[in-house]
């Protein structure tokens, strides 16, 4: 009995559809019409001889089969990927300065930067992690290739990677009289984060003191377990053992921010699109 051929397309589409839990999201990854990556699904689905994914009114969701192709297609793809790189003589060489905001750091972008080191063993990636105004800058003076950092959000510099909502973030216990000052936990200024959340306060007659002021993401949630405050983060980033109280002590609304890549005109475009795609192509949530 012949082994099954899997078609590079319809592994794709799939690995889309499974990464976004949705055929309208994954069809818009991929510039591609839906009904063509719902048929490239079910070919794949045929050739596998496996139902692989479970849709209903809920929405779409992986089964046991569709699990175990989804790190089969990634094996696959990126075996492809790598054979066509390698005889079209496109191993990618130089330097690719990247920058990355400290909290996104918690998300699968670590994984993503592995994967993409492996792809391309002979290109130099030097990563810088700092506050999002600070690789900004850097990237202006011309110190970095291609940052991935958070963005007032409908800023029109830069691909949108993700579109989000600041939440107000502190432990389960968290007990806050209204005639107080507000605790921050905050970053050092400037930083989005900071700014919005004062902002947000003083717009809404609350007044505020900084508890905590840190430089990294895990002091920041250091001190929102320990008490010392609540803190303002992406809500997607939320850690489980954190609650989101915005609604619980008729804290003000502080806004939406957009994750963002933004590159340097001048840096090596092969390299700089190649991040890029690796990025844009998987769901960046909470490592």
């Amino acid at each position: 009995m012949a082994a099954p051929a899997f078609d590079p397309a319809h592994l794709r589409s799939f690995l889309a559809v499974a990464e976004h839990l949705s055929f309208t999201l994954a069809a818009e990854r991929l510039g591609l019409a839906q009904p063509t990556v719902s048929q490239h699904v079910a070919k794949l689905e045929k050739a596998a001889g496996r139902m692989l994914l479970v849709r209903d009114t809920h929405g779409v969701r992986l089964t046991d089969n569709g699990d175990a192709m989804a790190g089969f297609a990634r094996a696959i793809l990126a075996a492809h990927d790598d054979a066509a790189r390698y005889f079209r003589g496109e191993a990618m060489r130089g330097r690719l300065r990247f920058g990355t905001a400290d909290d996104l750091a918690i998300t699968g972008l670590p994984k993503i930067l592995r994967e993409f080191r492996r792809a391309y063993p002979q290109l130099n990636l030097e990563l810088t992690v700092s506050q999002s105004d600070d690789l900004y800058r850097r990237l202006k003076a011309g110190q970095l290739d291609l940052v991935f950092i958070k963005w007032v959000a409908g800023a029109q510099d830069g691909t949108v990677v993700r579109h989000d909502s600041f939440s107000w973030v502190g432990v389960e216990q968290t007990a806050l009289d209204p005639a107080d000052p507000v605790p921050l936990v905050v970053y050092p200024a400037p930083s989005l984060s900071r700014s919005l959340a004062i902002q947000a306060l003083e717009a809404s007659g609350r007044t505020w003191k900084v508890t905590c002021s840190t430089k990294q993401i895990a002091g920041v949630l250091a001190a929102i377990r320990a008490g010392l405050g609540v803190g303002v983060m992406p809500t997607t980033l939320v850690p489980d053992d954190l609650a989101v109280i915005t609604h619980r002590f008729d804290l003000p609304p502080v806004g939406d921010v957009d994750f963002t890549l933004i590159r340097n005109p001048l840096a090596n475009s092969a390299a700089a699109d190649a991040l890029t795609d690796a990025i844009l192509g998987r769901v960046l949530s909470r490592s």
